[in-house]
């Protein structure tokens, strides 16, 4: 248990901080899953409109330091491929 006030409430802070980063997360997660979803489904259209959907979340997400900047992009990248794959 936290000792002084100050600690007591960065503790506070933190559970207030790991709940949003976790709905955030999900939310990010849900976005990423609808376009692998599409793409094992083998549907085009929906696999665009999902990566279109995906993508500025997963930026949001790097933006807000749930995810490494690299990493976002790298998954940005990677699912951009596998859609250029379904489409070609």
């Amino acid at each position: 248990m936290a000792n002084t006030k100050s600690a007591r409430k960065a503790t506070r802070k933190i559970a207030r901080r790991t709940e949003v980063n976790r709905d955030r997360r999900s939310r990010m997660r849900t976005f990423v899953r609808k376009v692998e979803e599409a793409l094992e489904a083998g549907n085009k259209d929906e696999a665009v409109s999902a990566f279109k959907a995906a993508e500025p979340e997963l930026a949001r997400a790097a933006g807000k330091g749930i995810l490494h900047r690299n990493t976002a992009s790298r998954k940005i990248a990677r699912l951009a491929a596998r859609v250029r794959a379904l489409n070609a």
